[in-house]
């Protein structure tokens, strides 16, 4: 969604915030896929191990927070233009609005963010520490 948003509008790329997560997304999938391939290799340094298990707790915030002002930044061109919006009466009898669509886009950070940095600090405990992580049912 964020790229999309940042290749669709060349005002955007001008943003501080594009830097922001382009330089996070580049050192997270060098982290990344370097732990991958050393894994493949049977041959993985533990930097590489600990890098991909500590990072992400500076990297996986200062990112969403790039990627929440990009998303932001965009929203008055997306509201002037219209963009990519769809409005009645149309042959399809349907509207959209990619204006709201980023609206909640931007709400879904709340629930979902934290699921996913706690996620990634279970699997770093486990992965790291080698404790066994007893998920609760519900």
């Amino acid at each position: 969604m964020v790229w999309f948003i940042t290749n669709s509008i060349r005002q955007i790329q001008n943003e501080e915030s594009v830097i922001l997560f382009l330089v996070v997304w580049t050192l997270t999938e060098i982290t990344r896929y370097s732990y991958y391939t050393f894994k493949l290799l049977h041959h993985l340094p533990y930097f590489i191990k600990w890098a991909r298990y500590n990072l992400f707790i500076i990297l996986y915030p200062l990112g969403v927070i790039g990627e929440l002002l990009t998303i932001y930044a965009s929203l008055p061109f997306v509201r002037r233009s219209g963009m990519y919006s769809m409005r009645l009466p149309n042959k399809y009898n349907v509207s959209f609005d990619y204006y709201y669509c980023l609206i909640i886009v931007m709400l879904s950070y709340i629930p979902l963010f934290p699921q996913l940095y706690f996620h990634m600090l279970r699997q770093r405990r486990r992965v790291l520490h080698g404790e066994v992580i007893v998920e609760k049912d519900d």
